[in-house]
């Protein structure tokens, strides 16, 4: 065993270890980079003011003392608990739906939940404009209430977060053992007592992931509230215009600190929960399948009819409004607000801009997250150092867009760092976007890594194959699923995102998102509204484009499955 490192039992050859190993160093090394440094900044500068001169706390007692930062501190709490409340119930009704009857449709019904998905936030603030505005065709539905402000803001909201807490909740609820409700029943128990005894303490772990997920979503949003927020001031706005509008880095970097705060408690108290999550199922359990029952099959398609009613129409009011001369006056179709060239100054070539950075993002963040989780799980390096990876990998799921935007602006544009040539350059934008929404593509790498049994490198060593040639020939082709998985969801998230890159973009590089943005601000928000759907158009055709690629590719790399 003299040329040979050991892992978990598998012979490794020296030089390969050494590889390996400076490829976790390197791992290490990006994500301090990009990660942790950036944050450690946005500390850091909270402690100066405008002029960079060094005040201490001076910031956070100036922050404490202004009654409109303090009042957008409790309106950001009341808005996110306010959606939560409504969000959560009615996403479980909704998976409730789906896994615990027997109605039909509900491959549609999983699809039309993920519509929103889709969309940047702004366009359902856009849509809701349309809609309850001064302007709107449902105006008086709002019993005098105005859309711009608390109302719109929550309503935007539950569009935005619902699909969130709907995935959380399938999985959660899609899990359970026939043989406790076939016990319960037995016994007399109703089927009240059976929800209430088996059905919620199952999915409690679900329900608390649930409402972290959606809570955090909110507080964190901008798009919402900057598009219909009205007076209406909210943390995540602050910050913006703190930073853009009054150029006082400090106190955004303060601003930025406190809004950190709420969505760290909210990721580590989820993190807690999981901890303590117990398996659901045995090897001895008995899938659970739910009985045809006519009236609760009726009544749940109905629900599931009404709240995907619900997501369709905002999403056709946007759609339709984009084709609109006119709104309300003159509804005859055109396609004059697609002429983005009279409209925004960046015209199409921010549509190009979110192209290339969802195609550079869905690449070289596949890549980077894949080969990343794999070092962590495959490599024979000190256990320190794979540590060191895992929580540098989850330290993003926790940090707002708004203040990793922030973060970056305060590291890369410090005069000192020889990074800074990335700054308002298209590279910026996809490593934050990378950054952004590293760790969910990190999960999804690690739980499919996990399935496969080291023996498959065990056997190759043992030939003295490669163990590149191992990860190229097997274990890509073994993940691919998880691989096209990670690659749509960095895809479609970076032609939805707006918190992150609203700070870092250059005129040269603007991203549709924020072309939305811009535009709805000067006023064009026919305009605003056709630049969301071409997103809108975009994520979902690259969504069918890799459901068709997925099972192409699923039936040459995934045959064994069917074994």
């Amino acid at each position: 065993m003299s040329a040979f490192a050991v892992n978990a039992g598998r012979p490794v050859d020296r030089g390969e270890a050494r590889l390996l190993g400076s490829g976790l160093a390197a791992l290490v090394l990006f994500l301090t980079v990009f990660v942790l440094l950036p944050l450690g900044t946005i500390l850091l500068r909270s402690l100066y003011d405008r002029e960079d001169v060094f005040v201490g706390l001076a910031n956070f007692r100036a922050f404490l003392a202004t009654p409109a930062l303090m009042e957008s501190v409790r309106t950001s709490l009341t808005l996110s608990l306010l959606t939560t409340a409504i969000v959560v119930p009615l996403a479980f009704a909704y998976a409730f739906a789906l896994t615990r009857t027997a109605m039909p449709g509900k491959g549609l019904f999983k699809i039309l939940a993920q519509i929103p998905i889709l969309a940047p936030s702004l366009l359902p603030a856009i849509a809701l404009v349309y809609l309850f505005g001064n302007k709107g065709l449902l105006r008086d539905w709002l019993l005098g209430h105005s859309i711009y402000g608390p109302v719109g803001i929550v309503m935007g909201e539950v569009f935005y977060t619902f699909p969130h807490a709907v995935m959380i909740l399938i999985v959660a609820l899609s899990t359970a053992d026939a043989r406790l409700y076939e016990a319960a029943e037995a016994l007399g128990a109703g089927r009240l007592r059976r929800f209430l005894t088996i059905t919620l303490p199952g999915a409690r772990y679900g329900l608390i992931s649930a409402v972290f997920v959606v809570f955090t979503l909110v507080i964190t949003d901008f798009g919402v509230p900057k598009v219909i927020g009205g007076s209406t001031n909210v943390l995540a706005t602050d910050v913006y215009k703190q930073v853009v509008g009054q150029q006082n880095f400090g106190m955004g970097a303060v601003v930025g600190m406190v809004l950190l705060i709420p969505a760290v408690l909210a990721f580590v108290a989820d993190w807690i929960g999981q901890r303590r999550q117990m398996a659901l199922l045995s090897a001895r359990s008995v899938p659970y399948a739910p009985r045809r029952q006519p009236l609760g099959d009726a009544l749940a398609m109905l629900f599931c009819i009404a709240v995907a009613g619900v997501l369709l129409g905002i999403l056709g009011t946007a759609g339709f409004a984009s084709f609109v001369t006119l709104w309300p006056y003159n509804l005859s179709l055109t396609l004059a607000n697609y002429d983005f060239a009279e409209l925004d100054s960046a015209g199409w070539a921010s549509y190009g801009n979110s192209l290339r950075l969802a195609a550079w993002t869905a690449l070289a963040g596949t890549a980077v997250v894949f080969l990343g989780a794999w070092l962590v799980e495959r490599s024979p390096a000190a256990r320190g150092l794979a540590g060191v990876v895992r929580f540098a990998a989850i330290v993003p799921l926790a940090v707002p867009g708004m203040v990793l935007g922030l973060a970056y602006i305060f590291f890369f544009n410090a005069p000192w760092n020889p990074l800074g040539v990335l700054y308002h350059g298209m590279a910026i934008l996809v490593l934050s976007t990378v950054v952004h929404f590293y760790t969910v593509g990190h999960l999804t790498a690690v739980t499919a890594l996990k399935q496969l049994d080291r023996e498959f490198e065990a056997v190759s060593a043992s030939l003295k194959v490669p163990v590149w040639r191992t990860f190229w020939r097997v274990t890509v082709p073994l993940c691919l699923p998880a691989i096209l998985d990670i690659a749509i969801y960095l895809f479609v998230n970076a032609m939805t995102t707006v918190s992150a890159v609203v700070f870092l973009y250059a005129p040269d590089t603007k991203p549709a998102s924020v072309a939305v943005l811009t535009m709805d601000d000067a006023g064009e928000v026919a305009g605003a509204a056709a630049m969301a759907m071409m997103i809108v158009y975009t994520s979902a055709g690259v969504r069918l484009l890799h459901a068709a690629l997925g099972w192409g590719l699923g039936r040459r790399t995934q045959a064994w499955r069917a074994r």
